[in-house]
């Protein structure tokens, strides 16, 4: 099963949204069909972003804007080549958000959970992550968020691909 781990090298990526554990898209950073990913602990960028729910399904988003908003909280994982490429697929890479390689602090959830802080027990890694660099000046208007729960208490639930209209176009709402 781990064998492929020696002809793809890893890839550190940083997840905010529905891809975090407990989230609606976790399943999918789990599903070893789609390749390999080890959870690290959570991180936090170490620059600000507006992390805002936009459309009328309610996805989270990422703006490329930064210091706007809040430190963005997260997830680290390493991933093999294969996963990569299906979270590339799962997030529209390049063509809708697209992925860069930004610094965030690591920290093991134990220590966090202790009530130690980021800046006491985190370490710098880079990451990747999937940012929104093109949309709409309004959405710089709308609540942001430094963590995104899908049952959070702004209501706002998340309605997965399977179940959304196929002929909408969620660009036509951000961009």
């Amino acid at each position: 099963m781990y064998e492929n781990l020696f002809k793809s090298p890893l890839h550190r990526v940083f997840v905010y949204g529905t891809l975090k554990r407990g989230e609606p898209n976790h399943g999918i950073i789990t599903d070893v069909m789609n390749g390999y990913a080890k959870f690290l602990g959570l991180g936090r960028t170490t620059i600000s972003y507006p992390l805002v729910i936009a459309t009328k399904y309610n996805i989270p988003f990422l703006l490329k804007k930064p210091n706007t908003g809040n430190y963005v909280l997260g997830e680290i994982y390493d991933v093999d080549s294969k996963m990569l490429k299906r979270l590339d697929e799962l997030e529209e890479h390049p063509t809708f958000y697209e992925r860069a390689e930004e610094e965030i602090l690591l920290a093991p959830e134990a220590t966090l959970k202790a009530g130690k802080i980021f800046e006491e027990v985190g370490e710098l890694t880079k990451a990747w992550i999937y940012f929104l660099p093109k949309y709409r000046p309004s959405l710089l208007e709308s609540p942001m968020y430094a963590s995104y729960s899908n049952n959070g208490n702004h209501g706002l639930k998340y309605c997965e691909k399977y179940v959304r209209d196929p002929s909408y176009d969620h660009r036509k709402e951000v961009l």
